[in-house]
């Protein structure tokens, strides 16, 4: 297992003051069986009126804060330490995994053993729909009966030698068609067509955000806040699981990966959302820190 220390700190500054403000945090890392989160603490300045924390409908650790002093700024700290184990993906192994049809067919009628599990992650989410093109391009991957692992990992590195990871040309609100169109974007959108080519085809696929343990260029120190929030997709199979793939990276996640939270698409995990009163224009500072321990 492999140990870290992660430092995720977020900076809201205000045009005008904010009287009053609600947030959604996904910011505690996931259990799973390849992760284990010794321990996970938020602070947040100014101090919440009320703070309410529960898991979600897909498992994940959330935080619900309601401020009620005014306020210019925000910010919101979290850290974790996680131990991560280095064999990566329960369903990585490319000879566990079905044929991708047999696959389809048990998650329609529900026999295959886990697909209760799947079956939230198969169908339209808000920022991923159907699109036919995207059919057409998993298929160049899924070709007849192969194994959904293999496929999937294909289709993984035809994503990251197709698409060009570039900042700014997407944001978050970027839908996946334009995205597919653009043939660029960040790693949530990579992530997001692989989350849509594989549901265009009748399996069930879901986003994953996380952290990703980063190394500076030859010669060079560290940066502070260097690291980054990141993200990937997962594709499922009976017995085998949850497959984790990195399109960004062109790899199968192993132990330099942090599983922050899981849902349909980045809209059901973002960081933190919410609602304010006043304020105005903002700017949004972030700093991330995966430091091995």
């Amino acid at each position: 297992m492999t140990r870290y220390q992660v430092r995720h700190k977020t900076v809201y500054r205000y045009l005008y003051p904010v009287p009053d403000s609600l947030h959604l945090l996904h910011l505690r890392p996931r259990e799973t069986p390849q992760q284990a989160v010794a321990k996970a603490t938020i602070k947040v300045s100014p101090e919440p009126a009320a703070w309410l924390r529960r898991d979600d409908a897909f498992g994940n650790a959330i935080d619900w804060i309601s401020l009620a002093d005014q306020h210019e700024t925000l910010i919101v700290e979290a850290a974790a330490e996680v131990a991560r184990d280095a064999g990566g993906s329960t369903g990585a192994g490319q000879n566990t995994s079905h044929g991708w049809e047999q696959v389809r067919e048990r998650l329609r009628d529900g026999r295959a053993d886990g697909a209760a599990e799947a079956i939230p992650y198969l169908f339209d989410s808000p920022m991923i729909s159907f699109q036919s093109d995207l059919a057409a391009y998993a298929l160049e991957s899924f070709t007849p009966k192969r194994r959904v692992a293999e496929a999937a990992v294909d289709l993984m590195r035809r994503i990251h030698k197709d698409f060009r990871y570039v900042t700014g040309v997407t944001d978050v609100s970027t839908p996946v068609d334009k995205v597919f169109a653009l043939r660029a974007g960040v790693c949530q959108d990579l992530a997001h067509v692989g989350v849509a080519a594989v549901r265009a085809i009748g399996l069930a696929a879901r986003y994953v955000s996380g952290y990703l343990l980063t190394f500076p260029p030859p010669g060079q120190e560290k940066l502070l806040g260097a690291d980054a929030s990141h993200a990937w997709f997962s594709v499922w199979c009976p017995e085998a699981g949850w497959i984790d793939l990195d399109p960004t990276n062109d790899l199968v996640p192993k132990d330099q990966h942090i599983t922050l939270a899981w849902g349909r698409d980045y809209s059901d995990v973002a960081p933190i959302t919410g609602m304010i009163v006043g304020g105005g224009d903002h700017v949004i500072e972030v700093g991330v820190d995966v430091v091995p321990m």
